[in-house]
Formats: C-alpha cells, sequence, structure tokens
C-alpha cells in the first residue's frame, strides 16, 4: 500500500472557500482518477503558522505503479486547476511513503 501525502499551507483569508473546495472538488477530482483507494483529508493541530492554516490530504493506493500512472496522466492538470484558483495563497509539499504494517490498539 502507498500513501501520496498533500500538505498544504493555507492562508487563512481563503481558507473556507479553500476547504469547500477540496472537500466537493479537487479531492472526488482525484479519486475519479481510478488510481486512488481513499482519502484522509486533515487539519494540522499542531505547527501553526502566523496567518496560516496547514492541512493534509493523504491519499491511498495499491502499489508504487499506479502512483506513477496518477502522476504522469492525471496530476499536473489537477494541480494546475489549484494554482489557477489559489495560486500564491497556498504552498504545498508532497511526499510518498510506503505502509510496511499498520498496528492497532488491543485496548480499544
Amino acid at each position: 500500500m502507498i500513501i501520496y501525502s498533500v500538505t498544504i499551507s493555507v492562508e487563512e483569508s481563503i481558507e473556507s472557500e479553500w476547504k469547500e473546495w477540496m472537500q466537493k472538488t479537487h479531492i472526488p477530482q482525484v479519486l475519479n482518477t481510478g488510481k486512488f483507494i481513499s482519502c484522509r483529508f486533515s487539519k494540522l493541530i499542531s505547527h501553526k503558522e502566523e496567518g496560516h492554516q496547514n492541512y493534509s490530504a493523504q491519499y491511498s493506493c495499491h502499489s508504487p505503479e499506479e502512483l506513477e500512472d496518477y502522476k504522469e496522466n492525471f496530476s499536473k492538470n489537477l494541480q494546475q486547476d489549484l494554482l489557477e484558483k489559489f495560486a500564491d495563497k497556498i504552498q504545498t509539499f508532497r511526499t510518498e511513503l510506503e505502509i510496511i504494517e499498520d498496528f492497532y490498539s488491543s485496548l480499544s
């Protein structure tokens, strides 16, 4: 399993508009490429920056090949939409993770 993690720093002046756009437009578009199983969309509650909020969108897929296919055939257009809409009001940082093993508490 692979996680494609996108961390986004968003200016507070556009936070509500951007968040709604992510939830109703961008994330569904990414999932509709058929390359990802799910997305976990989170707000970071640590590492606060003055005037900004930080979010994370973590997309899960089955294989590195699926992620590469997404990056080669879909990501440029989807990222361009994001930049055209919010331009210099956001900054992104992308990482790719391979899940080795999931652990769960036996106390829950």
